[in-house]
């Protein structure tokens, strides 16, 4: 539930009428993945003269032992201001998540009564951003969300990422075309900007992980990262083994799995990496910096990652490293030249490596933006005025 050394919410006082000072800005995080790429956004937001920083850390950071709150908490400080438990250890499924998200729904409203953000912003499709851009928009504060407009269409989240645009009062588009899908949901164009994916921002100047860091998580030549899609665990943890059984096919050396997220069909997903044997190195979490490291290193060396991530399409990109995009979760997106999608049997995902090897790495493009987005998204948030006449007032553009 709550993360160690949590010691409750600071108390700040409620901006009276006439009150001026810095906009308060309250980021949400619920998990390791969308954490690293809020950092960036909260930097800069904390960074500004004319915002305040408030971050609330929810959802799975949470969940025992809140390794993740730990990272949020020891790189925010103080300004981790409050916490939202949803989910609970051992606790997964649909229904599970219905229930989180009711609790969450309301956490969050009483967080955010007590916070009085000018702004509240989210990233992507989760649960917990869907509970904190619900409790916003319904109580009256203006929401600005990163990522609206993509398409990944293997998974239950995509509906939620969509419905989040119709929460959003400040559409923060990644790319182009996921602006143009937000424009067409009637939302009107002076409320969406293309930001880039705070996924890229410093990865420019990132390096290859050491070679002491890389000998102890095994040297790998290829890095698994794959997620459930919502299925049963018994057909999660056949459709892992048909994986894992390409990836040891196509491969001659070590491998090194990140475990997966806390979705539903994550016990077949864990069970399955357990039993792969001793060629499988598997690791419960790396920091971002790391894991990014880690790709750089992976690329550097003639290595794939292979999985179903979104960290496969959008930064392995920006760092050049060959990917194999296992399966349907990240149907619809873009996908840049850096990436060879496989069906989940263990022959195709053999093909599909050796294919990802014989890329061009010299060649590869992404359409994520040029690595500033955490500072593009302050200024905007800075610049448009949350009380102006008409944000809060929700109306298609046709």
């Amino acid at each position: 539930m709550i993360g160690p050394g949590w010691s409750g919410p600071e108390r700040r006082p409620v901006r009276g009428a006439g009150e001026v000072g810095p906009r308060r800005v309250a980021v949400v995080t619920g998990t390791r993945a969308d954490f690293g790429l809020l950092r960036t956004v909260m930097a800069a937001v904390e960074a500004h003269d004319e915002l305040e920083l408030m971050v609330i850390a929810a959802g799975a950071h949470l969940i025992q032992p809140a390794t993740t709150y730990r990272e949020v908490k020891k790189a925010f400080g103080v300004r981790v201001v409050d916490s939202v438990p949803m989910q609970v250890a051992g606790r997964v499924g649909r229904w599970a998540d219905v229930e989180s998200l009711g609790k969450g729904v309301a956490r969050f409203g009483r967080s955010f009564e007590r916070l009085r953000p000018d702004w509240v912003v989210v990233l992507g499709d989760r649960i917990e951003a869907f509970a904190a851009a619900s409790a916003a928009s319904v109580g009256g504060v203006p929401v600005a969300h990163l990522h609206g407009g993509d398409r990944a269409e293997g998974v239950a989240d995509e509906a939620m990422r969509h419905a989040i645009t119709k929460l959003a009062h400040l559409h923060l588009a990644a790319t182009a075309a996921s602006a143009e899908r937000v424009s067409k949901m009637g939302e009107p164009e002076e409320r969406i900007e293309v930001v880039g994916s705070p996924a890229i921002d410093g990865l420019g100047s990132i390096g290859p992980l050491s070679d002491a860091d890389f000998a102890e998580l095994g040297s790998p030549e290829a890095v698994v990262l794959l997620h459930p899609i919502g299925r049963d665990d018994e057909a999660e943890e056949h459709a892992a083994t048909q994986v894992l059984a390409g990836v040891f096919e196509a491969i001659g050396g070590p491998v090194l799995a990140l475990a997966p997220n806390h979705d539903p069909g994550r016990r077949g997903v864990l069970r399955a990496l357990e039993d792969a044997g001793e060629r499988l190195r598997v690791v419960g979490h790396l920091p971002r910096e790391a894991f990014c490291c880690l790709l750089k290193r992976v690329g550097d060396s003639g290595g794939v990652l292979v999985g179903n991530s979104s960290a496969g399409l959008i930064e392995a990109a920006a760092l050049r490293v060959p990917v194999v995009d296992i399966g349907d979760r990240q149907a619809g997106r873009e996908r840049p030249n850096h990436c060879v999608h496989s069906t989940e049997r263990a022959s195709a995902v053999a093909r599909a490596i050796g294919a990802a090897l014989a890329l061009d790495r010299s060649a590869i493009d992404h359409p994520y933006g040029d690595g500033a987005t955490g500072e593009r998204v302050a200024g905007l948030l800075a610049s448009r005025d949350p009380n102006a006449a008409g944000v809060l007032r929700k109306q298609n553009a046709y």
